[in-house]
């Protein structure tokens, strides 16, 4: 495995076993599997152990909490042999919910279900997703991008009928219409822009004070992950970019985007922030970025850590990009 396939949610080898997925009585069968196990989400929050090292918990296929789903299970592949399948509990509804903090840029709170150990919580991805195992990171990502896409791709989109839940929750089908729909997922691209010695950062409004990172957007329509690189960063910052390269990849399950980290050389230096784009931009050179890194700046606080821009500026500082 290269290095650039370390990052967070990044490949941790799990069989996906996509050739059950069609198979009704495999699923059926898989599912009554004496080492089948689910994990479950309420509201895209992983049920976690907190106990550290912490991890995702895999509950029993019979476990009282596997009540409260109110759709189909989605089945994730196989681990060690054994079936692993995600269930969606969201329409329990626990007490005391700050509904306020739900879906925050970081939710620090944790729901508890009644009757499991008190280090057994919801908790928001983001927040704990350095804390997981790359195997429990990969599972959680991918359950929480299906369940969401579910969750907003409840109609067909030729017709408007209901659709239905089919191929382990790898599909919804219309019984209308016949149309098949198939989980999305958005490309972006994250931009490490460079200049010599320095690197391009900026922030966005409604960001934690201080906080910056690399330049990011979506890929538009018939365009190459190269051209989107120099198209967002001239919209954004008004930066010339030449040579683009791809670094690494990273799923990001906020809802459904993958991370395309590529690696472009600016041409010109001079930034000029589009307001409606991002709040503020600038270049630090290596020294500076390790002391930001290093916690010695207390006007500009590094990327959120497990975020795909963190681990890029965190390996061209060491210079073990590949």
């Amino acid at each position: 495995m290269r290095h650039a396939e370390t990052v967070t949610f990044g490949g941790s080898g799990l069989d996906r076993a996509g050739e059950l997925r069609a198979n009704p009585e495999a699923l059926a069968a898989a599912g009554q599997h004496p080492d089948a196990r689910s994990i479950v989400l309420w509201k895209g929050k992983p049920l976690i152990d907190t106990a550290r090292p912490a991890q995702l918990l895999r509950v029993p296929m019979d476990h009282p909490i596997l009540s409260e789903a109110s759709v189909p299970p989605v089945f994730l592949g196989r681990e060690e042999g054994a079936p692993r399948f995600a269930h969606d509990v969201s329409g329990w509804a626990p007490e005391d919910v700050d509904a306020s903090a739900l879906g925050g840029f970081l939710d620090p709170t944790e729901q508890r279900y009644p009757g499991l150990p008190d280090t057994h919580v919801f908790a928001e991805l983001r927040r704990v997703m350095t804390w997981l195992s790359p195997r429990d990171a990969e599972l959680a990502a991918t359950a929480k991008a299906v369940m969401s896409w579910h969750d907003t791709h409840r109609f067909c989109a030729r017709c408007g009928a209901a659709s239905d839940v089919t191929h382990g929750g790898w599909q919804r089908t219309c019984p209308a219409c016949g149309a098949h729909h198939f989980p999305r997922t958005d490309p972006v691209v994250i931009m490490l822009i460079t200049h010599g010695n320095s690197v391009l950062v900026g922030r966005s409004p409604g960001w934690p004070e201080g906080m910056y990172s690399l330049l990011a957007g979506f890929v538009e329509p018939g365009e190459t992950l190269e051209a989107a690189v120099r198209r967002e960063v001239f919209e954004e910052v008004g930066v010339q970019v030449g040579p683009v390269g791809y670094l690494s990849s990273q799923p990001w399950p906020f809802p459904a985007s993958l991370m395309f980290g590529c690696h472009g050389q600016a041409t010109s230096t001079e930034i000029t922030v589009d307001p409606s784009e991002i709040e503020d931009a600038c270049w630090l050179t290596r020294e500076e970025m390790a002391d930001v890194f290093a916690g010695l700046r207390s006007d500009i606080l590094p990327a959120r850590k497990g975020a795909i821009a963190h681990f890029l500026i965190e390996n061209w500082l060491a210079d073990t990009l590949d």
